[in-house]
């Protein structure tokens, strides 16, 4: 199979039937074989009767419906799972991403050999304010920590190699961050494309300021765990020794000026230094062990479940 397109929505009924017909258009005049994977993230709309009803006219489309929203890097998680194609294509079901870009993402990984090819909406149609100035201050903190030359982490129109969307693990909120996971994981060709921005036909988008709160705040979580996610020790270890060695000198130098030099003067415990060291000194051993327990954690296999499947279509078992 040449493409699975993964697309993951939450209450977009109206724009389900329009974009099927669309990507399907795409994909018979390229002679491309494909499946599409709509996975509802616990749509409360008739979203996922739509899907079934598109099953019914395209044998294509496949579909895996949760119990509940658990959100978008857990449907993405979900989809690449289940995805049979040789490029997987990500996109959003709003109507914003344009499906005449598949075939040029699709060249850029079987015929460039990049690993992932992420669109850039260098054109958008949404508010200056709320979303482009948040945005762009957000993909420039993601540049500079990560070191993923991107200029729009956020665009839901994504190719990927199969390699890749089987070897990376997407959870929590960091789907925004699936180039730097990619790059983390070792597959460092990732390729940029500017892709055309549609205005929003249908409904309301289900993005707002808090989301780019919650993106410095992941991006801070990538950082570490890119840094020192297989080594934990070396970070609060190193830190937890370097406290521990400060407040044990603070002590000693306490003690020697109290037994050689000031035998008389006040008590230790009356002097404020003494009270820094051992705080020093406590807060110290108290990183050596988080360091220590880190690394015993590592070391579980976690596979417990992320999200819950109420019902899934047409998928092989």
């Amino acid at each position: 199979m040449n493409i699975s397109v993964v697309i993951p929505l939450l209450n977009e009924q109206d724009s389900l039937k329009e974009l099927h017909h669309w990507i399907a258009n795409v994909m018979a005049s390229n002679g491309f074989s494909y499946e599409i994977l709509f996975i509802d993230d616990g749509s409360t709309d008739q979203s996922w009767t739509t899907i079934c009803n598109l099953k019914q006219e395209d044998p294509n489309v496949k579909g895996i419906r949760f119990l509940k929203n658990f959100g978008k890097s857990q449907a993405l998680h979900a989809g690449f799972a289940q995805a049979k194609g040789d490029v997987i294509i990500t996109m959003d079901a709003d109507l914003q991403d344009n499906p005449e870009e598949i075939p040029e993402l699709y060249n850029m990984i079987t015929k460039q050999n990049f690993d992932l090819v992420s669109g850039w909406k260098k054109k958008r149609f949404d508010n200056k304010l709320t979303k482009n100035l948040p945005s762009k201050l957000f993909n420039w903190a993601a540049r500079k920590t990560s070191g993923v030359t991107l200029n729009d982490f956020n665009c839901g129109l994504k190719a990927y190699n199969k390699n890749v969307v089987k070897n990376i693990d997407v959870n929590g909120e960091m789907h925004r961050y699936i180039p730097v996971l990619a790059k983390n994981a070792g597959f460092t060709n990732i390729g940029e494309k500017v892709v055309q921005h549609q205005a929003r036909k249908y409904g309301e988008t289900k993005f707002g300021i808090e989301r780019f709160i919650n993106g410095f705040l992941d991006l801070i979580t990538i950082w570490f765990i890119s840094r020192f996610g297989k080594r934990p020790m070396h970070l609060f270890g190193a830190l937890g020794v370097i406290m521990f060695i400060v407040g044990f000198g603070f002590a000693a130098y306490l003690g020697i000026d109290k037994l050689f030099f000031n035998p008389y003067g006040r008590l230790i415990t009356q002097r404020p230094q003494f009270y820094i060291a051992l705080t020093t000194m406590i807060l110290g051993s108290q990183f050596f062990i988080a360091g220590f327990l880190g690394e015993i954690i590592l070391r579980q296999k976690n596979n417990k479940t992320r999200y819950l499947i109420k019902e899934s279509l047409n998928l092989e078992e």
